[in-house]
């Protein structure tokens, strides 16, 4: 009998401690860190893998994500240079580097860096013009950037970067930024409608010019070719003319046939348009004499 009871407390203890091993088995997955504290004080942190926590010494203080996290802020107050009061929300993306420094370095992280956000833009804003602050994003998130990161270093935290989601100024500065930018709009557009007008009237003014070159080109070509006809005309005319001096050289005409020639060319240049005609004594006994000939011919006929 006792026996039996022996054994049945051996199992519920040897029960009890598997329960307690498996319970304590603690597997801790990708991209997170646990934080263990032994007895009240940091003991060590966890990275990805299978561990074993002591029971009743050891306890899980803090599990922290490792991944890269968003958080959007709510939009804040801020006075620019100016004097303009505008409202501007921000979204901060960072990381946790040190999970002991994030679990034990400050009290409530993310809202400590809310509140860090919050100050620094009041303060970067401050010394910032509206137009400066409306085109200058960049450059804010930048230097938000570098504040918060080196702020958040002793709380193992790496601000990867800052941005301005949304900034509005009051509606009536927002009403004359929208008239400002329709007046803008306007004033290209006429710029544009000018430029337009003027290349048209450029371009008419090229055609007009470009056509009355073409025209001045074709006249003076026409001329020219009619003076190239007219002068080979007249060389032609010439060359007749010395062939045909030429050709009377050669045939040797006696005194009678160039004065018969003579009169010929006289009785052509009269072509009975002429009143009077002046004619050589040489050629006027030739014509007598062919008269004469002519007149003796015509008796012997009849």
């Amino acid at each position: 009998m006792q026996t039996a009871i022996a054994v049945t407390v051996v199992a519920l203890v040897v029960l009890v401690i598997l329960i307690l091993i498996v319970r304590n088995i603690k597997i801790v997955p990708q991209a997170h860190a646990y934080v263990i504290e032994r007895l009240g004080a940091y003991h060590a942190t966890w990275e990805t893998g299978l561990h074993l926590k002591v029971p009743f010494v050891d306890r899980i203080s803090k599990k922290v994500s490792l991944k890269e996290q968003v958080v959007d802020f709510p939009p804040q107050p801020v006075i620019t240079r100016d004097n303009v009061t505008m409202q501007i929300d921000t979204v901060v993306y960072f990381e946790i580097t040190d999970p002991k420094l994030y679990t034990y370095g400050v009290e409530r992280p993310l809202s400590a860096i809310e509140n860090l956000t919050a100050t620094t833009l009041r303060n970067i804003i401050g010394d910032l013009e509206l137009d400066n602050t409306l085109t200058s994003r960049d450059t804010i998130n930048d230097k938000i950037r570098i504040i918060l990161d080196e702020a958040t270093d002793a709380w193992g935290i790496r601000v990867i970067r800052v941005e301005l989601k949304n900034i509005l100024p009051p509606r009536e500065i927002q009403d004359a930024m929208e008239k400002q930018m329709k007046a803008e709009r306007e004033r290209r557009a006429r710029i544009l409608d000018a430029e337009g007008e003027k290349r048209s009237q450029i371009l008419v003014a090229e055609g007009l010019k470009e056509s009355a070159i073409l025209k001045a080109d074709a006249v003076k070509e026409q001329k020219i070719r009619e003076a190239q006809g007219e002068a080979e005309a007249i060389l032609t005319v010439q060359k007749a003319n010395a062939d045909a001096l030429k050709m009377l050289n050669e045939a040797a005409p006696t005194d009678k046939i160039i004065q018969l020639k003579s009169l010929e060319a006289f009785i052509k240049a009269a072509d009975g348009k002429a009143t009077k005609i002046i004619i050589p004594s040489d050629i006027q006994s030739l014509a007598a004499n062919v008269t004469a000939v002519k007149e003796l011919w015509k008796d012997g006929e009849k």
